[in-house]
């Protein structure tokens, strides 16, 4: 819970210093893993130069017991630094993955992008990454000079071989990430695109089959496949063609320590013990760079992530409180609001000013595109108004902790979407459910007797591939959600637009239930039947009020085509704003 609260760049510091110290316990544990390495040459050279020479079964023995205790004790600080790696994985996801999600969330209700699962990828693909071996083969490599140095001691032509060898593998990974880094990366933002258009494009498949619109989509995804996948081949290319000129050249090198061995060996400058403990030698010196040619694709791609998910978790900030606040009941205050979507000169909602009290239920309409479905994001605290506030009994319901403003507030957004899971879970909101609070607000949405004819009543998965809900029992069953738990303030949004007349008539009773529980109800609708249910009107048009009063004064206007311009002298009076409040 601490990482949900802290704030996003004091979270990645302490991330990062996390970070580093553990990758400075796993460099002290790879520096003891790569002089335990030493093991296996020495050990040869003592046998060639000592048991061959003495013919001493004792001396074999001894350095036979002295070798395998060290390979003991290299294999449990190998163990110990992999599980240091998973330590580190695990600590990063579990502190990153709830801020990154609500930051994903809000990115997504801003821009209405695909972040959040792509935010998810980015989290397991930079777990994965650390978990694995390829981010222990720099600090190997940070180690290797312990072999050069030693091959400088059998001989200084042994280091040197060892050193110009060295060289060319570090040109070749230097010119490895300036072949492909670029190239790699433009490949992987290009991906995470498609898959980001592929999976918006796929939440209305059902759409795209009837109208026949897949053609058109496959060709449109193909091209920027292909984009994605020409980057990628290249990429690829290059990589394994530096990859293969690689691994050709540390054989070659192989084969001159071999001969410089063998020339030293015959000028007896060296015994012929280190011919083969230098091979070994060279072998480990150069292979953390040889993986890390072979790896760095994995390099480039996390460093990708990691670079999303960061910059996605610092630049949302939350503005919200984290203290949670009890139940409370008040006036409901929408004070001069304005309203303009972020990036757009085009304000949606212009100086809106209306107060309502606990019991009261205000039906808004007006045409299509007046602002209507934005107002109510507004009242639930979804937008954050550019000028102005909403308040609910003096609480700004945008910094409301949004926990605690859940069991205060009830949403039936316009397009219904429930979640994987029963409809008892859906119903509760997918916290521990109350069997009794469950039952109550299905009773009142009248929705109790529909879930009983079910597969599984209560138990039934609204996400079964062999059962599927219907428009208008998706609608009924996200108003009994929205009523669960008694909520003090209650927006529902087109709640009628799937209903048939059954159904109306059980949300009219839920409307009035509502009311007489003390709750403030907001009915949006076109359709004016329910509007017999409300006690105040608001008119709606290009973000601005049109009329507000009681129903009867208003209520004429309405008919089955729709809104009735009414003359200027006959129009309600406009609610004056009302005095600034401070949460």
């Amino acid at each position: 819970m601490k990482a949900a609260t802290q704030a996003p760049d004091a979270l990645i510091r302490d991330l990062q210093r996390s970070f580093a110290g553990g990758l400075a316990y796993a460099g002290f544990l790879s520096f003891c893993v790569n002089i335990l390495l030493l093991t296996v040459p020495l050990f040869m050279i003592q046998v060639q130069e000592r048991v061959v020479v003495s013919r001493s079964l004792d001396t074999l023995t001894m350095l036979l017991v002295i070798a395998v205790g060290a390979l003991a004790l290299y294999g449990t600080i190998e163990f110990i630094r992999s599980l240091t790696f998973q330590a580190m994985a695990s600590i990063f996801a579990r502190r990153l993955n709830l801020p990154a999600l609500q930051a994903a969330v809000s990115a997504s209700l801003e821009q209405g992008s695909g972040q959040s699962t792509q935010a998810i990828r980015d989290l397991n693909d930079i777990r994965y990454f650390i978990a694995s071996s390829a981010i222990a083969t720099p600090l190997e490599a940070a180690w290797s000079p312990i072999f050069l140095a030693v091959l400088f001691i059998f001989h200084p032509i042994y280091g040197l071989v060892g050193a110009v060898s060295l060289l060319i593998l570090l040109i070749l990974g230097v010119l490895s990430d300036l072949l492909t880094r670029r190239i790699l990366k433009e490949a992987n933002e290009a991906g995470v695109a498609s898959i980001n258009e592929v999976g918006a494009s796929l939440r209305h498949a059902e759409t795209i089959e009837a109208m026949g619109m897949l053609p058109a989509l496959a060709k449109r995804w193909r091209g920027q496949q292909l984009a994605m996948i020409e980057h990628l081949d290249l990429g690829t290319r290059r990589g394994k063609f530096i990859a293969a000129l690689t691994r050709s050249s540390r054989m070659t090198m192989q084969l001159a320590i071999y001969a410089t061995g063998a020339v030293l060996i015959i000028r007896n400058e060296v015994s012929a013990g280190t011919l083969m403990a230098a091979s070994i030698l060279l072998g480990r010196l150069l292979a953390p760079f040889d993986s890390m040619i072979g790896d760095w694709r994995q390099w480039v791609l996390a460093a990708s992530a990691w670079k999303r998910v960061r910059d996605l978790v610092q630049s949302r900030v939350s503005q919200r409180q984290t203290v949670p606040t009890p139940r409370t009941q008040g006036d409901l205050v929408i004070d001069r609001v304005v309203f303009a979507p972020q990036g757009s000169e085009q304000t949606v909602i212009k100086s809106v000013s209306f107060t309502l009290e606990p019991g009261e239920v205000l039906g808004i309409v007006g045409p299509s595109g007046a602002g209507k479905s934005t107002l109510a994001r507004l009242l639930v605290g979804v937008l954050k108004p550019n000028v102005g506030g909403v308040y609910l009994d003096g609480h700004n319901v945008f910094l409301w902790e949004r926990s605690s403003f859940g069991d205060m507030v009830g949403y039936l957004p316009q397009s219904v979407s429930l979640l994987n899971g029963t409809i008892a879970e859906n119903i509760a909101r997918m916290r521990n459910p109350d069997p009794h609070a469950i039952l109550e607000a299905a009773r009142i949405a009248g929705v109790h007797e529909l879930i009983g004819r079910m597969p599984l009543g209560y138990d039934t998965n609204v996400n079964d591939g062999d059962f599927k809900l219907s428009g208008g029992q998706r609608q009924r069953i996200g108003l009994a959600r929205a009523l669960y738990g008694s909520p003090r303030l209650v927006v529902l949004d087109e709640p009628n637009a799937n209903l048939d007349a059954e159904g109306e008539q059980g949300l009219i009773r839920a409307v009035n239930a509502a009311r007489e529980s003390g709750a403030i109800v907001v009915l949006i609708a076109h359709r004016p039947s329910i509007m017999q249910v409300v006690d105040k009107i608001l008119v709606l048009r290009e973000g601005r009020i049109n009329q507000f009063g009681p129903r009867s004064a208003i209520a004429g206007m309405i008919t089955p085509g729709g809104l009735v311009e009414m003359e200027p002298a006959k129009q309600a009076e406009q609610p004056k704003p009302v005095r600034e409040v401070t949460a």
